[in-house]
C-alpha cells in the first residue's frame, strides 16, 4: 500500500491524499509541477532511475515553479512561489510516489473528442513513451515496467 493516492476533481485536475502530512509537499510537487503531463512524469521517472543507477545527467529539472535536485540520496525541492514549501525525500519514497502518479495519469480516460497528432493509434501513455524516447534518443529506463 502506498503512502500517497491520487484522484481527479470535477474538472479532471489531479488531487492527492496522504495519511502522513510529511508527504504533503511531495504530493503538491507532483500535482503542480508534473501536473497532467505524461512526458514530465516520464522525465521524473527517468531522472530517478538514472541517479539510482549512477548514470550521469547533463540536464537539470526544468520548472517555472520549483527548484528541484535529484541525487542518489533522493529529491530535494523548493517551491519558488510558496514561501516555506520545501521537500526532501529519500529516492525510494520519491520513486514510489512518482510511479503511483504515473499509474494515475496513464489510467485517466482519454477525451474521445480530442484527436492526437502523434501516434493516435496508440493509447496516450504509449504514444507519450514513444515520443519521449524519440526526443531523448534512448529507451526510457522504465520501458517494460510502465502501466
Amino acid at each position: 500500500m502506498t503512502f500517497i493516492s491520487f484522484s481527479a476533481d470535477e474538472f479532471g485536475l489531479p488531487l492527492f491524499d496522504v495519511a502522513d502530512q510529511r508527504y504533503r509537499a511531495l504530493g503538491a510537487w507532483l500535482v503542480t509541477d508534473i501536473s497532467v503531463y505524461h512526458s514530465v512524469c516520464l522525465d521524473a521517472l527517468a531522472m530517478i532511475d538514472d541517479v539510482a543507477h549512477g548514470r550521469t545527467r547533463d540536464d537539470e529539472w526544468d520548472s517555472d515553479k520549483y527548484e528541484v535536485s535529484f541525487t542518489p540520496a533522493g529529491i530535494e525541492f523548493d517551491n519558488e512561489w510558496v514561501e516555506g514549501e520545501h521537500g526532501r525525500y529519500p529516492l525510494d519514497e520519491t520513486r514510489e510516489a512518482v510511479e503511483a502518479y504515473w499509474r494515475f495519469l496513464a489510467g485517466r480516460p482519454e477525451n474521445p473528442d480530442l484527436i492526437r497528432e502523434y501516434r493516435p493509434d496508440l493509447p496516450r501513455w504509449q504514444a507519450e513513451l514513444a515520443q519521449w524516447e524519440e526526443r531523448w534518443g534512448r529507451p526510457h529506463p522504465y520501458r517494460g515496467r510502465l502501466f
